[in-house]
């Protein structure tokens, strides 16, 4: 998934970028309001952290122009008056975040708005798969495929973090809801399943030794 960080402070951008990165996220930076608008012109993105002490625009007037692209904003900024907050939040940010944070922090609040974002999504498209989230229906060229329960949530879990690498742990925790013990082949047999029910053998691509990763 691509994130936009919106932040002057270079510092503070890079140390972001690199944290997000890690944890398998592809981000670009703006260094400053005008910046960012510029970018949204010619660019889509799954999410923006926008600080609002910005250069040229700040976060505040920024966040107008955002709303008109639908996508899901977290501030990050020193400022951390309730009337800042409210404002922020008011104006259609899903989260604010106040300087200092972990990264750790941030990594886990940026997971969760995806998550709650997408799952406010009633369809979902890929390739020649329509996924109706909400009446959990798959389809292909108008006819229904049959998925189980678990295969489903599965195929959501994935189509919620494009392009990362999800660990063999975490599927197993987000969709049995239990704790992997390391030796079970729950995942890996559910995965086989999918991927040859939904012809998708070249886009979940096994990572070895640490899980799963479906590809646009």
């Amino acid at each position: 998934m691509k994130l936009l960080i919106v932040e002057d402070e270079e510092y503070i951008a890079d140390f972001m970028m690199i944290g997000l990165e890690k944890a398998g996220y592809e981000c670009e930076i703006a260094y400053d309001g005008k910046a960012a608008a510029d970018v949204l012109e010619v660019k889509r993105y799954d999410l923006i952290l926008l600080d609002i002490m910005l250069p040229e625009v700040n976060g505040f007037e920024l966040m107008e122009y955002i709303r008109e692209y639908h996508t899901p904003v977290i501030f990050i900024t020193a400022r951390s008056r309730l009337e800042d907050k409210v404002k922020g939040l008011g104006l259609g940010a899903d989260d604010y975040i106040t300087k200092p944070f972990a990264l750790a922090e941030l990594i886990a609040r940026v997971e969760c708005v995806l998550r709650r974002y997408h799952k406010g999504q009633e369809k979902i498209l890929f390739r020649d798969l329509e996924i109706d989230a909400v009446s959990r229906v798959v389809r292909r060229n108008g006819e229904n495929i049959e998925l189980t329960m678990k295969e489903l949530d599965l195929l959501l879990l994935f189509l919620r973090n494009r392009n990362i690498t999800l660990f063999r742990d975490r599927i197993y925790e987000e969709v049995w809801e239990g704790e992997y013990d390391g030796e079970s082949r729950t995942v890996d047999l559910h995965v086989q399943r999918l991927k040859k029910k939904l012809g998708l053998h070249t886009s979940i691509i096994s990572v070895r030794k640490i899980g799963y990763r479906l590809e646009d």
